[in-house]
């Protein structure tokens, strides 16, 4: 009776998996269709902005070769000034200088298309990428639906305690979730922000360019580059933190040095890491949330603190495991509240999973120590 009481119980869990991973299809599919909507609008809006952008150049030239005329009248009544009335001299003055301001006016027109065309085309990017994006993860949902529907169904048949059962719907709910949020907090301080920030930056490389200092707007771009590469190795970074395969196969000491010093070469930080007791394998469930919190702790110095050094130390016994992170960066006032820090939310909330603790001893402009500690035997 208890058996089948928790089978139904895990029908019901798994009920609920089913219908919250088909309204997120569904709002994938909302997202995409939007988007799709909208580049199809911004695409629209873009030719007329390059029909008329082509239209401005066409009566700006024509309006120039006017001006250049009117210049040339212009000379001939001043070269012989005593032949003309002072009517014609002035209707010559005035018609010049209302072309000369219809022609400023034209070309000031004119460039707003153009930035206003630059801007469109970014968008269109910016909106295929979400299109794409949107597309793929609506195919990867598709697939663990399917799997939730067939394969999950048979779970019933190979669990037979109940408490067995509950845990496994509850646990796959929690890691669905922890995913989520992890894959939220990479994106928003990493990519998201730097992309933002490039965009804005090229903006003032053009306008820079466009104002006549090229110099300054090569400075800029200089600055641009640097971002870019930074950025680029954030994704790179988010992709290794989905899973480093060396976790896997070596063990947490090999893959943390082998991280350690990547992340030394992309960066302009030294880094030094040290081991305390012997290097032997953990706990898979250890290892992983270890290499993944020494990385957050890392990429949060190399982010916000501004270190020239960085020292990792790891301590492992058969009694507890320390990890120890230290910059001597810019430091931060730990009573101060932090809007949206959500590594360290992260970082505090996976220890707790452990049992351990986190400890963060900060003080602005002397650096910033990190120190974890979790019970293990």
């Amino acid at each position: 009776m208890v058996t089948k009481t928790c089978e139904k119980d895990l029908d019901n869990v798994i009920d609920e998996m089913v219908d919250a991973v088909e309204k997120s299809r569904d709002e994938i599919f909302n997202i995409s269709e939007d988007a799709r909507m909208e580049h199809e609008q911004l695409l629209r809006e873009l030719e007329v902005t390059k029909e008329k952008v082509q239209l401005y150049i066409e009566k700006g030239d024509q309006l120039e070769r006017n001006v250049q005329f009117s210049k040339q009248r212009l000379s001939e009544v001043n070269k012989y000034f005593d032949r003309y009335s002072e009517d014609q001299i002035r209707e010559v003055y005035e018609s010049t200088h209302a072309l000369q301001t219809q022609l400023a006016t034209l070309r000031t027109e004119e460039k707003n298309l153009r930035l206003k065309r630059d801007e469109l085309e970014r968008r269109l990017v910016s909106l295929s990428h979400t299109i794409e994006k949107a597309q793929g993860l609506g195919a990867k949902v598709s697939v663990v639906l399917q799997h939730l529907n067939e394969d999950f169904r048979k779970v019933n048949d190979l669990i037979i305690e109940a408490q067995e059962k509950e845990e496994f719907g509850l646990k796959i709910i929690e890691a669905q979730e922890e995913e989520r949020r992890k894959i939220s907090r990479e994106i928003h301080d990493g990519p998201a922000q730097m992309l933002a920030n490039i965009l804005l930056r090229s903006e003032i490389v053009d306008r820079t360019f466009r104002s006549g200092y090229p110099e300054e707007a090569l400075k800029e771009i200089k600055s641009v580059r640097k971002m870019i590469r930074s950025s680029l190795y954030e994704v790179r970074r988010i992709i290794y933190d989905l899973r480093p395969m060396a976790l896997d196969d070596l063990g947490l000491v090999p893959t943390l040095r082998k991280y350690l010093n990547t992340t030394m070469d992309y960066s302009d930080v030294e880094i030094e890491f040290s081991v305390l007791g012997q290097e032997s394998r953990l706990n898979p469930k250890y290892e992983v949330a270890f290499f993944r919190l020494t990385q957050e702790a890392v990429q949060n110095a190399i982010k916000h603190a501004e270190p020239t050094l960085i020292k990792v130390r790891l301590e492992m016994n058969n009694k507890f495991l320390n990890v120890t992170v230290q910059d001597d960066g810019k430091g931060f006032d730990p009573e101060q509240k932090r809007d949206k820090s959500f590594g360290l939310i992260g970082m505090k909330e996976r220890v707790e999973m452990l049992d351990g603790t986190l400890t963060i001893n900060s003080r602005i402009g002397r650096g910033t120590t990190i120190h974890i500690h979790v019970p293990y035997e």
